[in-house]
């Protein structure tokens, strides 16, 4: 079933595909990996396979189901946009969610080059915040070239973990951008500067700015449990969305 999520920024994940490889920096210390290998070593079910791409089908039924109006991460536990998922499986995905306007699905994707080939010839819906992940320069910048090219209502960064300063990026047709740093005991750190610099770059862009968390490394350089160095940026929260769309 869909779960209650403790991610910041979303209500709910669904995760109609699980497990996934790595393909930048960004993926060295995967959450969602280590998450998958606990819940395979618990006897989870969906996770016989540990982090190995794996398709469910059964799960696509789940939004459907709900009828309060919910905001869904897509994938938090793999990469919807995986390219060993097909695309005829990714148009069932995306049926549900053309049937289902009372829910906002955030999804998320570190393939980006597949999103103009994916929507050449397909509108994405409404209802869909699509996003990139931008953790360097080297492979995460690039990347938001490709997702400014698909007409989506939302157009979101996920700028986490941040590896190093992204130094100046463009952000025109950016609606929302989230930064964090990389949490767990091989965390690398972040540096304030770098976070300051895309906060002032978002406000000039009139683009939403949410901070995530610091994670492992505080502001002040120094390793500590992630919710002792907590989420305060310059003395506050950040903690600005762009506006759900309700569709009835």
């Amino acid at each position: 079933m869909a779960t209650q999520s403790s991610i910041e920024w979303t209500e709910q994940t669904w995760n109609p595909t699980t497990g996934c490889t790595k393909i930048s920096l960004g993926c060295k210390n995967c959450y969602a990996e280590i998450m998958a290998r606990r819940l395979h070593a618990m006897g989870t079910p969906g996770y016989e396979n540990e982090f190995e791409l794996t398709l469910h089908p059964l799960r696509l039924e789940q939004p459907i189901k709900r009828k309060k109006p919910t905001v869904y991460f897509v994938n938090s536990m793999s990469d919807l946009f995986h390219e060993h998922v097909s695309d005829e499986f990714l148009d069932r995905v995306f049926d549900v969610i053309r049937k289902t306007p009372y829910h906002t699905y955030q999804i998320l994707t570190k393939r980006a080059d597949r999103l103009p080939q994916y929507f050449h010839e397909r509108s994405c819906p409404k209802n869909v915040w699509l996003g990139v992940s931008v953790e360097d320069k080297r492979y995460g910048v690039p990347r938001i070239d490709y997702l400014r090219q698909v007409e989506a209502h939302i157009r979101f960064l996920s700028v986490e973990p941040l590896l190093e300063d992204v130094g100046e990026i463009d952000l025109s047709g950016i609606h929302w951008v989230i930064v964090g740093g990389e949490s767990g005991r091989k965390a690398r750190p972040m540096q304030l500067e770098w976070v300051e610099s895309i906060q002032q770059q978002a406000e000039e862009a009139g683009a939403a700015f949410f901070f995530k968390q610091w994670g492992r490394w505080g502001a002040d350089g120094v390793s500590r449990d992630k919710k002792t160095n907590g989420r305060v940026l310059n003395g506050r929260t950040w903690d600005s969305m762009p506006e759900l769309l309700t569709q009835v």
